[in-house]
């Protein structure tokens, strides 16, 4: 049997998946591994490959003919082996260096269940619908037997959106000694109990979470939930982000839409005590909007909805390569989609020690071409300067 049989066997509906590894060169860089799924869109079926970059996934879809040239490029020029596994069979193609291919195709003494072939699966949450979760419960988005309320879903996929960023930096934490999170302008709390349940309940990590937030009612009622569940480590506190100095050292910073600058005093605050690892969601970054400006985009900041979106990815660019010159690997991701919220962007950043120096410079050069001198450069700068005084 050779490829193209093998590929007119395999590439159908009863596939399940399809693995390409074991790189010829790993000096070539691109995908160490690729992964193929059989999906239905719009009725018609195709393969979604899942490239896997580094800790990155690309995806992309490919009509039957299309997966055919990819899957043999990738086997002629980049990968040694193939793994194909269908509902009545398995197959195995090792690819040499002179191109030759050793195919093995052998059918299953049992017929495998085919996976779902939707193209968005069911979403497997880290809090699942049907166990019920007590302060999910008093708080509105599950009843008491674990369903989620209809009109609670979009908060119900935001809180476990954010348990998979906690997820991602589990490593970071230290499991020896207690870890200190504050949770700054932390409202009714949905996330800064789901954290705490996550961390403590169902990791066993010895944390303790302060919620901080200005409203006298909600942090009264926040406490009693605390007190209902018996989280002794989750303590909530009236208090203001740029003044609250009660903690020498704090592991975890979170802050979700922290409106205008309170974000910046926020990451200062993280800065300042070397936190391991910052979550923040900005909001209402009117400071920048009302600085901004620039020969160049002129025709851009005429539009005043232009201009508001503009500074707000300005002022989240400025944040984040302050955090990279102060030492913090940092990314931006998409916390939640676009059509629930415009303010769905969330800046993680994680402490390596490494300052990157070359994101200081380029950041002055945009901000003195933008004239932009945002509060998070001042409290910094601020900040530098008494410690070496």
């Amino acid at each position: 049997m050779n490829l193209d049989e093998l590929l007119d066997k395999c590439l159908n509906k009863n596939l399940i998946d399809l693995t390409i590894s074991g790189k010829k060169k790993k000096s070539d860089g691109g995908a160490a591994k690729v992964k193929l799924r059989p999906v239905m869109i719009k009725n018609e079926l195709m393969l979604q490959a899942s490239e896997y970059v580094g800790t990155k996934v690309y995806h992309k879809n490919y009509a039957t003919n299309q997966a055919r040239e990819y899957i043999e490029e990738l086997l002629r020029v980049s990968f040694k082996q193939a793994q194909f596994q269908m509902t009545d069979a398995d197959a195995q193609v090792l690819s040499g260096k002179n191109g030759n291919m050793n195919i093995k195709y052998r059918e299953s003494c049992e017929t495998r269940c085919q996976k779902e072939l939707s193209h968005n699966r069911s979403k497997k949450y880290i809090l699942e619908e049907g166990t019920p979760v007590g302060f999910l419960v008093d708080l509105g988005v599950m009843t008491k037997d674990g369903k989620i309320v209809r009109q609670k879903y979009d908060k119900y996929r935001q809180i476990n959106r954010f348990l998979e960023f906690i997820e991602d930096i589990l490593p970071q934490l230290d499991s020896t000694r207690e870890q200190t999170i504050i949770d700054f302008g932390c409202g009714k709390s949905y996330l800064t109990f789901a954290v705490y349940y996550y961390l403590k309940v169902l990791k066993g990590l010895d944390i303790r979470i302060i919620g901080l937030d200005l409203k006298e009612d909600v942090i009264e009622e926040c406490s009693r939930l605390a007190r209902k569940y018996g989280y002794d480590k989750l303590t909530f506190l009236v208090g203001d982000i740029a003044s609250y100095s009660e903690v020498e050292h704090v592991d975890m910073v979170v802050t979700l839409h922290a409106c205008d600058t309170a974000t910046d005093y926020a990451l200062a605050k993280a800065v300042k005590w070397g936190a391991k690892v910052i979550l923040s969601v900005p909001c209402c970054q009117h400071e920048a909007n009302s600085q901004i400006s620039s020969e160049l985009l002129a025709p851009v900041f005429e539009y005043g909805i232009l201009k508001e979106r503009r500074a707000a990815i300005f002022t989240d660019a400025v944040r984040a390569n302050l955090l990279e010159a102060n030492g913090y690997q940092t990314q931006i991701l998409e916390f939640i989609d676009m059509e629930h919220t415009p303010k769905n962007l969330l800046i993680r950043g994680v402490y390596t020690g490494k300052k990157n120096e070359n994101a200081a410079a380029s950041l002055e050069k945009m901000e003195a071409e933008l004239n932009l001198n945002l509060t998070l450069n001042r409290l910094l700068g601020e900040q530098q300067k008494n410690y070496l005084s």
